[in-house]
């Protein structure tokens, strides 16, 4: 299951309405719980950035976009239950990294966030965690496409601001 947004997103799939996975991962691959970031020189990262679903391919692109380089990008695939030794050894790649984040599309009182700052920081040893998320609020959309548009650009620049 994926958002229908995904099925337009460039860098999710491998022509029109194909997915990046191939059927050989498939049917003789493995789930993977905690993607790391290959896409940077872990030496250089400075700030962190966990997330899960779909927000990545935001993120992805706007870190592209800006040129930031200091940056990675974390994907946790599975919530629950927590991968904690797989996050441990990921966020270890990493040893100059200072910021911590955890950035979710959904309002601040709904998504994953709630779960994860309640169980996964006591895992992670010297980890302040931050979160980067929509203001909390009664319903998960607000309702008119300028104001989702607003708040999400709010969200990308909060994650990673403009140089």
């Amino acid at each position: 299951m994926t958002p229908k947004s995904l099925l337009r997103v460039a860098a999710s799939s491998t022509g029109p309405h194909r997915p990046v996975s191939t059927i050989h991962d498939l049917t003789d691959g493995r789930f993977c719980r905690v993607i790391a970031d290959s896409s940077v020189d872990p030496a250089e990262v400075k700030t962190v950035l966990l997330c899960s679903g779909k927000v990545y391919y935001d993120l992805f692109q706007a870190r592209a976009e800006r040129g930031i380089t200091d940056t990675a990008i974390i994907r946790m695939e599975q919530i629950y239950p927590l991968p904690v030794a797989e996050l441990k050894a990921v966020l270890a790649q990493f040893p100059n990294a200072e910021d911590f984040a955890w950035v979710q599309e959904e309002p601040a009182n709904q998504g994953a966030w709630s779960f994860v700052a309640l169980n996964l920081l006591e895992h992670l040893e010297g980890v302040r965690l931050r979160r980067i998320s929509r203001p909390a609020a009664a319903a998960p959309a607000v309702g008119s496409a300028k104001m989702h548009d607003a708040e999400q650009s709010a969200l990308i620049e909060a994650a990673l601001p403009r140089l």
